[in-house]
């Protein structure tokens, strides 16, 4: 049913039923104001009849002659004129005028007017208390007014209530339904516009100008939202179809060598039983060491592709004080030789996702353990955590210094390539490009620098500190690729055309 059709037949039964409430208000308004007139008139009489009555019982009370009395009685009846009248007194009654059958039951007393029914016929009946100065008056007079014609105006005015009722009925369904088809002729226009809009053929999308018809205009934004959500979901569905046909071809990529080297390892132990200690030693520390590569590279694989697909609502305040310490109790709890020391603010607050920051620490100080050496002997490695400040910003700024051999100016942007090792490490090639990724999704910067005071290299991350708003900003870039990338170019690292990066500028020189 259409909503002009339900609002015609919605204002045709609400006008009928109105106005039968307004008629039944104006009915008894307009008793209330008939009774008033006759009440008013019966209290006239009664004020002129009162005398009179107190005469006729004082006359019988006084025992006069007949004729008095037949003169007292005429006297009585003519000051009633249009009234009847009923004296009950202790000599009898005597009645006069239209009145009610002497039958029909009165109440004991009426002071105020009150409506009185003999069969069809109503009338309105007030009572005055009569009495004298002598002994023996003392009575009561009813006075009497027919009602009929209160009657009769009461039932015109009701059947021109029903009347009006009736003809505004289909009357008013039919103004209804021609002012409701004007007023939801907007709302056709959206249901046209939109009918032949499929968001999975076409990228055509809606397009309204205001109405000035809140609820239409209102319904239009939804739908633009809709729709809106819709494409970024499908966008992001798409991309997480990519990211894992992208896993699944960097993994077959790049687990390819080490398997090939196991399997070739395994054969030699199979084929030679016999094999020399000092060969089959070195033939399984090479199958440890690849075993290792792979678990190390599905791991960081792995995460390089939550990354990829983390939504911003994973995103919220993070202690990152806390973050570096829980991290550093970590690395010395796995690398008991190596020293760290960390310096750090209290309660330095980011927009960030935990796991991804938890991951940057990991990494730079994995990477400080495993290249940062010097001649001296194991791992120095030196974390700082401060705040920094921008023209524009407050920045959480953490450092990271080894003292290994440091990383040439022309190869500092090498280190952040997927898949890019130095000769002879043990590492997965993924570590460095995992904290690249995670500082890119909290639009920070990194920089790879010199140790300050010596040899090394430091690893400076900046971040946006938390403002506290109530509202979080949306920290995700608008492409996030990495994995994608990776399969793409499994063997190069190239920067998104619309993203910075790490040291904050785009790889193609720009």
């Amino acid at each position: 049913m259409k909503l002009s059709t339900r609002i015609a037949l919605a204002v045709g039964v609400a006008v009928p039923l109105l106005v039968l409430g307004a008629g039944w208000l104006l009915v008894r308004l307009v008793a209330a104001d008939l009774h008033a007139q006759q009440d008013v008139h019966l209290r006239d009489r009664a004020t002129t009849v009162a005398r009179d009555a107190r005469g006729l019982l004082q006359a019988s009370a006084a025992d006069r002659a007949p004729a008095v009395e037949r003169a007292r009685e005429r006297r009585l009846y003519n000051s009633a004129l249009d009234v009847g009248i009923r004296l009950i007194g202790p000599e009898g009654t005597a009645s006069g005028g239209p009145q009610p059958d002497p039958n029909v039951p009165l109440p004991d007393q009426a002071p105020d007017p009150v409506t009185v029914r003999d069969g069809d016929v109503s009338w309105r009946a007030l009572s005055v208390r009569v009495t004298g100065l002598r002994e023996g008056v003392d009575g009561t007079l009813w006075l009497f007014s027919p009602d009929t014609t209160s009657e009769a105006q009461l039932g015109l005015v009701r059947t021109r209530v029903l009347t009006v009722a009736g003809v505004t009925a289909p009357l008013a369904g039919l103004l209804a339904g021609a002012v409701a088809a004007r007023a939801t002729r907007p709302l056709r226009r959206l249901q046209q516009r939109t009918s032949g809009l499929d968001p999975r053929s076409t990228t055509t999308r809606l397009d309204h100008s205001p109405t000035r018809v809140v609820e239409v205009d209102d319904l239009a934004r939804t739908l633009q939202t809709v729709l809106a959500r819709y494409d970024e979901q499908a966008a992001r569905t798409a991309e997480g179809l990519a990211t894992a046909r992208s896993f699944s071809a960097a993994a077959s990529h790049e687990l390819r060598t080490p398997l090939m080297s196991m399997q070739t390892n395994l054969e030699i132990l199979a084929a030679h039983p016999d094999l020399p200690e000092d060969e089959r030693a070195e033939t399984l520390t090479d199958l440890r060491r690849e075993h290792a590569r792979l678990l190390g590279l599905l791991v960081m694989l792995r995460d390089l592709g939550r990354g990829d697909l983390v939504e911003t609502e994973a995103f919220g305040p993070v202690d990152l004080a806390e973050v570096a310490e829980a991290s550093v109790a970590d690395l010395r709890r796995r690398h008991p030789q190596a020293s760290v020391d960390l310096v750090c603010e209290p309660a330095l607050y980011v927009h960030g996702w935990e796991p991804g920051l938890r991951t940057i620490l990991d990494n730079l100080l994995a990477n400080a353990v495993l290249h940062g050496c010097g001649e001296a002997g194991p791992a120095r490695i030196e974390v700082t955590l401060r705040t920094g400040t921008q023209p524009d910003r407050r920045e959480a700024v953490l450092t990271v210094d080894d003292e290994g051999p440091g990383i040439p100016a022309a190869l500092r942007e090498t280190v952040f390539e997927r898949f890019h090792r130095r000769p002879g490490s043990s590492g997965s090639g993924l570590g460095l490009t995992l904290v690249a990724q995670q500082v890119a999704l909290h639009r920070g910067r990194i920089q790879v620098l010199d140790r300050p005071g010596g040899n090394g290299t430091r690893f400076e991350v900046r971040l946006p500190v938390h403002n506290g708003n109530a509202e979080s900003p949306n920290t995700l870039p608008l492409r996030r690729d990495w994995i994608i990338e990776t399969a793409a170019h499994p063997q190069q690292y190239r920067q998104p055309p619309d993203r910075p990066g790490p040291q904050g500028f785009h790889k193609d020189g720009s």
